[in-house]
């Protein structure tokens, strides 16, 4: 269960290239996240993305938060209080800064990354509590790659590109930094496929994920992920397949879209 959060949002996560034209702030996207427990598919948590404006004395930033908290009748059984944040660039999402801060069934954990782009490093804070309760702090600086971001602001990032534009079978390399190291993320493209979900019938691009070098997705084809054919690009379907078990992610509502 301790890489259930990040295997969702693995599934939403690829490159960035293009200018902001998508993500607005007032968004509002909440899924249901379910797990496939003894063989059934059960719903155990509310997962939530929203944006907000947030003004500094140097500018203003998009907020892009995303928090996953299981439902009252599962907190006994392995609660979850999990909250990602990055402070973006409202025309460009690149990040300025990202925080993890994440409670899963007695494991907490917190991080933070301050970017400086024209060095192509972070300085990173992680926080973590030991087993007897006491917390105690590393403090490193991490060179990264020139397109490297962290999980939530490519998360965003990837409703801004040119999809459209995709033949089947098409796919790429892509970067995302998470715990102070850089992974590679395989996208693939599959089709356009049209399904059912909460706010109506979808016509989707349908993208297949894995992890170069990494068992933490298991399957050919089976962790996917299908985003509106729109000017939204909204995620309204994930499905994931990973050691301990599999799941799915599937949208209750979207509000204060942009287009």
């Amino acid at each position: 269960m301790k890489h259930y959060l990040f295997v969702i949002f693995i599934l939403f996560t690829v490159k960035y290239h293009a200018q902001n034209t998508t993500i607005a702030a007032g968004e509002k996207l909440v899924f249901s996240a379910s797990y496939n427990m003894s063989g059934l598919l059960t719903n155990i948590a509310e997962v939530k993305m929203e944006t907000s404006e947030v003004k500094t004395s140097k500018s203003t930033l998009l907020r892009l938060k995303c928090s996953a908290t299981t439902y009252k009748k599962w907190d006994d059984f392995f609660k979850i209080r999990d909250l990602y944040e990055s402070y973006v660039n409202p025309k460009t999402l690149t990040p300025y800064l990202y925080k993890r801060d994440i409670s899963e069934g007695g494991y907490y954990k917190f991080m933070q990354y301050k970017y400086s782009h024209k060095d192509k490093l972070i300085r990173s804070l992680k926080r973590k509590k030991n087993k007897d309760g006491k917390t105690w702090e590393e403090n490193k600086i991490v060179k990264i790659g020139a397109s490297s971001k962290d999980i939530i602001s490519t998360l965003y990032a990837i409703r801004n590109l040119d999809i459209h534009k995709a033949s089947p079978g098409d796919q790429q390399e892509f970067t995302i930094l998470f715990d102070n190291k850089e992974t590679t993320l395989i996208v693939k493209y599959i089709n356009k496929e049209t399904i059912d979900t909460k706010i109506g019938r979808k016509a989707c691009y349908k993208l297949a994920v894995s992890l170069k070098g990494s068992d933490l997705l298991k399957g050919n084809n089976s962790n996917l992920i299908w985003l509106t054919a729109d000017k939204n690009k909204v995620p309204v379907y994930a499905k994931f397949k990973i050691p301990v078990g599999s799941g799915e992610l599937k949208i209750s509502s979207a509000t204060g879209l942009k287009n």
